[in-house]
């Protein structure tokens, strides 16, 4: 709704953020962003949403940003009875965009079950930066890597923007574990003139990652694909993707990967 497609991104991940804070509930099954973003930007029927889905509640809204400022506003709807169930409004400066993802999370998560435990949600509380500029960087990044549209430029101006990333936060276990998952990526497509050297660096970052994010379920099925990937250690791998899933049990990517693993 900003009018500025330069900002998509940033909707993009605050749309991801809100989505991994749910599913860290562990009684919740929440749909993957895959799946869920083929909606983007559509009119369509909560209800055939629902059926196509296997889910029973939708969660819609919209990210402005403007200067220092962000709004989400947000609605859950039951999609058999089409009901609104709960709509709100968060507003607040970009140093609390942190807080705004977890208070919609925690929101959404209290209407659909009242009985919610303080110590789920504390999980997404966790932050793994405090740098907003890194943060940002982080998001632009992840961007062109996660359209599916990416070529040898595309990884490299990744890279450079996770390195800037890591340079103002060098403990930023996701922007670690996205440059080394994007560095084997590299090597899959022979975009490298250096195989070794690529490598080296690939698990260094990879290593600082698990380091960093251990409670991380992204930065663990990342680890996962790169140790394993570079056959570093399969079991190591095996045990880092068992882990993620028992961090994240709705975590679509961490179930693919295991599957890819066994």
């Amino acid at each position: 709704m900003s009018g500025d497609p330069e900002q998509e991104y940033f909707t993009d991940g605050m749309v991801e953020e809100i989505i991994a804070a749910l599913s860290r509930i562990r009684w919740l099954f929440v749909i993957a962003r895959n799946s869920s973003f083929t909606y983007k930007g559509q009119a369509v029927d909560v209800k055939q949403v629902g059926r196509e889905l296997g889910v029973r509640y939708v969660l819609e809204g919209s990210v402005r940003k403007a200067g220092g400022r962000v709004r989400i506003t947000a609605q859950l709807i039951d999609a058999v009875s089409h009901a609104h169930l709960w709509a709100d409004r968060f507003d607040g400066a970009l140093e609390d965009v942190f807080e705004l993802q977890d208070n919609v999370a925690s929101n959404v998560a209290g209407v659909i079950e009242p009985a919610l435990l303080g110590a789920e949600m504390s999980r997404s509380a966790q932050r793994p930066t405090n740098d907003l500029t890194a943060y940002d960087l982080y998001l632009r990044a992840l961007a062109p890597i996660r359209s599916g549209e990416v070529g040898r430029e595309s990884y490299g101006e990744a890279l450079d923007l996770l390195n800037q990333a890591i340079q103002r936060d060098s403990r930023y276990a996701p922007a670690l574990a996205l440059a080394g998952s994007c560095r084997s990526s590299l090597d899959v497509a022979g975009w490298i003139e250096d195989a070794g050297a690529n490598r080296d660096e690939a698990l260094r970052l990879t290593r600082r990652s698990l380091a960093a994010g251990r409670d991380d379920p992204n930065v663990l099925a990342y680890g996962a694909y790169v140790l394993a990937y570079f056959g570093e250690d399969i079991i190591a791998a095996i045990a880092l993707i068992d882990r993620c899933l028992e961090l994240n049990p709705s975590f679509a990517v961490g179930w693919w990967r295991s599957g890819w693993l066994r």
